[in-house]
């Protein structure tokens, strides 16, 4: 499990969820392991989710072990939150157990660098619905919100900036993701995309809930107003806590 430091000390535990007696709130595993970049930003990715739980009722473990993606380990879980990983983090046998927790209704929830990941597993290309392509220089850029009904982008203005690194895609699932924003290439340098670029959506998946999200390159993204709620909604709607 990872120690953390942000804006608040947080103090490190070994506790994991067979310590917790039943009955308590649900749980969530926020897994980060890196096999190529490494995004400074999971630290106050981590911190983010961990001080989520504390405030909203739900219990998160953080970690970067592979190994504890068994079925009955995974089984404790109501959602995973892909923060930040790249390259090929899991093996064949830890891949097939998240494939049957999704399938026995588990949440995803993918945040920025998790589209960077696993390029050789079909399955995770339409669990998390894209793969990242590239990115320009980070700047800012003009933020379109395309649904005002799902949780995660309800709370959005009809549009607004905001500065990240925005990433191109590749291998889109267009038929059957439902998206939530988009950029404007219109509004920054770069972008390779065209007039529809999209930066979240979300899906029911394999008998699972998906929910992914573009934004959290940066460490600030985690204290942001209006993406920290997206990202705290759109973890909720994977959880199975919000329609």
């Amino acid at each position: 499990m990872l120690c953390l430091l942000a804006l608040v000390v947080i103090t490190c535990s070994s506790q994991t969820n067979s310590d917790i007696p039943a009955g308590l709130p649900k749980q969530v595993l926020v897994f980060s392991l890196t096999r190529g970049f490494h995004h400074n930003s999971i630290v106050q990715g981590n911190a983010f989710f961990m001080e989520m739980g504390r405030q909203h009722g739900f219990h998160v473990d953080t970690t970067t072990n592979a190994g504890l993606f068994t079925k009955d380990n995974l089984s404790k879980y109501a959602a995973v939150v892909w923060l930040n990983t790249t390259g090929d983090v899991l093996d064949a046998q830890q891949q097939n157990a998240f494939e049957q927790y999704i399938r026995s209704g588990g949440g995803y929830v993918g945040i920025h660098s998790a589209s960077d990941t696993e390029y050789d597993w079909p399955w995770y290309n339409s669990l998390v619905g894209a793969y990242f392509a590239s990115h320009p220089a980070i700047q800012e850029g003009k933020i379109i919100t395309l649904d005002k009904q799902f949780p995660a982008s309800a709370h959005l203005p009809d549009s607004f900036n905001y500065r990240d690194e925005i990433y191109d895609f590749k291998s889109v699932k267009t038929d059957s993701l439902q998206f939530l924003v988009r950029i404007d290439e219109g509004s920054y340098q770069h972008g390779k995309m065209g007039a529809f670029h999209p930066m979240s959506w979300y899906r029911n998946f394999d008998g699972g809930r998906t929910f992914y999200s573009a934004f959290g390159h940066t460490p600030e993204s985690f204290s942001h107003p209006l993406i920290s709620q997206h990202f705290l909604k759109g973890l909720q709607w994977a959880m199975g806590d919000l329609p």
